[in-house]
């Protein structure tokens, strides 16, 4: 009889790690030093955004304009701030050293987006950020949320699932002030060559957090833009 007694220890010992409803891959995509990498990045290019809008407040002549811009600016520095607070979690390293751009190209995307300052350039302002910038913010948010480990990255899932909300609700406000500003063949002219502008230099980035934001990249122009990444050699 006693020989058939089986202590906790070892049914604690024998358990599986996870409960048997729970079969989740534990390794995702990405290793501590790459989320950190990309957290770096997306914080950098949120709190330039969070800048730029802000800057454009005073100076959008559009009332209902200024208005929508001035919720999207908060939206942008709490994505800052919640990236932010990853970073310590992450690595032990300052935040403010892993708060920086993917690359140059990236650097020079965001003087692009924000060279238009006169207030008659409102469609070139709202293309920049809700044509170009915000979409490469979804996708590379979501692709990160998709290839990161469900168990041992949850605090960023979590991050990026209230972000991408908020990221979704202002693309589609800027969509909609944008198509009530485009009213004209020449209006609609302005705004496809603003973005083509835009979107060429994203493309040499390779996206809000360089080369691979949104998966691995396939193709090699000879021509990959100069990252300005620290973390090599850190971990």
């Amino acid at each position: 009889m006693g020989d058939a007694v089986t202590t906790t220890s070892e049914r604690t010992t024998a358990r599986a790690p996870f409960a048997p409803w729970d079969r989740r891959d534990l390794p995702g995509m990405f290793d501590v030093a790459e989320t950190a990498r990309r957290v770096g990045n997306y914080k950098w290019a949120e709190m330039k955004l969070f800048e730029a809008l802000g800057g454009w407040i005073a100076t959008v002549p559009e009332l209902d304009v200024k208005m929508r811009l001035g919720t999207h600016c908060y939206h942008h520095a709490w994505h800052a701030e919640l990236w932010h607070k990853r970073l310590p979690e992450l690595r032990e390293m300052k935040p403010e050293r892993l708060t920086q751009p993917a690359n140059d190209a990236m650097v020079r995307f965001i003087d692009a987006m924000t060279e238009p300052e006169a207030p008659e350039l409102t469609i070139e302002k709202l293309v920049g950020v809700y044509r170009v910038l915000i979409p490469h913010f979804i996708a590379a948010y979501t692709y990160h949320r998709n290839n990161t480990s469900e168990i041992t990255d949850a605090p960023t899932i979590r991050s990026l699932t209230f972000i991408l909300q908020d990221e979704f609700d202002d693309w589609r406000d800027g969509e909609m002030m944008l198509q009530s500003l485009i009213t004209s063949e020449s209006d609609v002219q302005r705004a496809a060559a603003h973005q083509a502008k835009l979107e060429a230099i994203m493309v040499e980035a390779g996206g809000i957090a360089g080369p691979g934001s949104i998966g691995p990249s396939t193709v090699n122009s000879g021509n990959e833009p100069t990252s300005t990444s620290t973390i090599e050699g850190d971990a």
